[in-house]
């Protein structure tokens, strides 16, 4: 740091200073009327690897969400309370009118085994219910993801496709467009055949859908 940076640091902490002893002393003279605040440090949008978020100017990003690297997010979207999107390896994408609601978590892959970019890319018009994990996956335009579902890499939810809440989707399953899914077994190798079936023909007969995964 050169002489005018030291200049600037110090008189910046001399701001600050004076910022902090003048809200304290505000507070002694209000006394018991006084309403304490606490000021966050948190950074809800913030660069990494010289990789920074692009937000649309109307994007609504809740104080506590964290929107971290090469994240773009498109008009009319937002981002709610507990939220983390970070676009550290690769890049998130999310088009316009989306939402990502409370505590939802959005991450990439740089590559799966076999060398293909896994980024994630979420489109327009799309729903993701609080506590969702969305990694390195694909959800295309007005596609809904219920609270708490976890799509691993490589997923991909069609247009118009809707995940159930719950639901565990494993790595490079599609979801045809229009569908409705509720649950995918990971532990098929665990279970015979014909009980993994009975399983998931009961879950689509219960929204009117005769099929077996």
């Amino acid at each position: 740091m050169g002489t005018l940076g030291r200049a600037i640091y110090t008189v910046g902490k001399w701001i600050r200073g004076t910022g902090q002893a003048m809200d304290r002393l505000g507070s002694t003279i209000q006394g018991g009327l006084r309403t304490e605040e606490q000021v966050s440090r948190h950074r809800t949008v913030m660069s990494i690897f010289d990789k920074e978020p692009r937000i649309n100017k109307d994007v609504f990003v809740a104080p506590s969400a964290s929107v971290i690297g090469d994240v773009e997010i498109g008009h009319g979207s937002s981002i709610w309370y507990g939220s983390v999107l970070r676009g550290d390896v690769n890049s998130i994408r999310i088009g316009s009118g989306s939402n990502i609601q409370d505590n939802s978590l959005v991450h990439v892959a740089k590559t799966n085994i076999s060398g293909k970019v896994l980024p994630t890319i979420i489109g327009s018009n799309v729903t993701v219910g609080h506590s969702a994990v969305l990694h390195a996956c694909t959800i295309e335009d007005e596609a809904f993801v219920g609270m708490g579902a976890t799509l691993l890499d490589g997923v991909v939810v069609e247009k118009h496709s809707m995940v159930g809440a719950g639901s565990l989707v494993k790595q490079n399953t599609r979801i045809p467009s229009g569908e409705v899914i509720f649950l995918v077994v990971l532990i098929s190798e665990f279970l015979d055949d014909h009980y993994v079936s009975t399983v998931i023909i009961m879950i689509f007969n219960s929204i009117g859908r005769n099929h077996a995964l």
